[in-house]
């Protein structure tokens, strides 16, 4: 019974349960959905209770005494005994930082009830010895031994026992109401109910993820393709290439014809001036000879001409060949990097799919 004097101080949300009265091992849920539990302060009695209600009825109406223990059993459940009310309640939370904060506050609030009895016993012993109390009022005394009056304490006392008798009353009919468990249902359905968040977030980061990988995917799809042609283009210029080579075979054997020619033609010439002294018997003959042998000087000049021309287009060729084969060589390893990238992005996305 919640009394219009009293102010809530502190409120918090979370699944109720209640003790198996039977096996003193089982928690009945009270409850659905989870409800509102609050600290409540009656400033006219001077006592604190936990109060809990679910539609028309209270689940939870506890009174906190001194002598009370809330208790953390897990990350996110904490319980605690009510010997007025017979039973113990369990508590629920969404996290356990909820827990933390309800559990401090009911520190807060324990020490505060334990305080309110000190302070109620110290002002019954500074009262009682200033009553004057006659020999027809011996009965009575015996009523107003911590409250004053003794009209007042009894109509207290015949309250506090008439509610513990309802609020039991109502309890035994919750109790028969109550549908029971499993053993851990509770414990099993916050846990389940985390990790269902969990994997949906970790499911929609992996989708993020898969998103992700197949765009990059297709980005080394197309790079290889790119790759690809390009290789194919340096391999077709390759065979070119070989097919010139013939030709340049020809060209070699085309030098070494005009080497020897030309080795040849300096033997003539060395012949016929060791030679050209006894030959040359007329003027006519002597001029003859010289004109042949400016004629083979000027045969030998071009033909070293043509040589140096054909030893420099055969070194350039050379030299554009070198440089093709280190491109294709290049080209070659940056496909196979790219061939085994492609193969560990594939196998991770199989093993993430699988995952999912």
């Amino acid at each position: 019974m919640l009394w219009l004097w009293e102010q809530p101080i502190f409120s918090t949300r979370a699944h109720v349960f209640q003790i198996d009265p039977a096996t003193k091992r089982n928690w009945i849920p009270a409850s659905k959905h989870a409800l509102t539990v609050s600290y409540f302060y009656d400033a006219t009695r001077n006592v604190y209770r936990i109060i809990s209600v679910g539609g028309t009825k209270a689940i939870i109406n506890s009174t906190i005494t001194p002598n009370m223990t809330f208790t953390k059993t897990s990350q996110k459940f904490g319980q605690w005994a009510d010997s007025r009310a017979n039973t113990v309640y369990g508590l629920g939370f969404a996290s356990e930082q909820h827990l933390s904060q309800f559990a401090e506050k009911f520190q807060e609030v324990k020490e505060a009830a334990r305080l309110a009895r000190e302070k109620s016993q110290d002002k019954t012993e500074l009262t009682n010895p200033a009553l004057n109390i006659t020999s027809h009022q011996v009965l009575p005394s015996t009523v107003i031994s911590s409250n004053g009056p003794g009209d007042d304490k009894l109509f207290r006392s015949q309250s506090a026992d008439v509610e513990i008798t309802t609020e039991k009353e109502r309890l035994k009919k919750m109790l028969s109401e109550g549908s029971v468990p499993e053993v851990q249902w509770e414990a099993e359905f916050f846990t389940l109910q985390d990790n269902n968040n969990k994997l949906v977030a970790a499911l929609q980061e992996a989708n993020a993820s898969v998103e992700q990988w197949k765009k990059q995917l297709a980005a080394y799809q197309e790079e290889t393709e790119t790759l690809q042609l390009r290789v194919a283009e340096l391999e077709l210029q390759r065979a070119h290439d070989s097919s010139s080579e013939g030709s340049k075979e020809e060209l070699n054997q085309t030098l070494e014809e005009l080497e020897l020619l030309i080795k040849a033609k300096d033997e003539e010439i060395q012949q016929l001036k060791s030679q050209k002294s006894s030959q040359w018997e007329t003027e006519g003959e002597r001029e003859e000879m010289l004109q042949k042998l400016q004629e083979l000087e000027g045969r030998n000049t071009e033909l070293e001409r043509r040589l140096h021309v054909a030893e420099q287009t055969l070194a350039e060729q050379l030299a554009e060949r070198e440089k093709m084969q280190g491109e294709v060589t290049k080209v070659g390893e940056l496909m196979d990097v790219k061939i085994f990238e492609l193969s560990e992005l594939r196998q991770g996305l199989a093993k993430l799919v699988e995952s999912n």
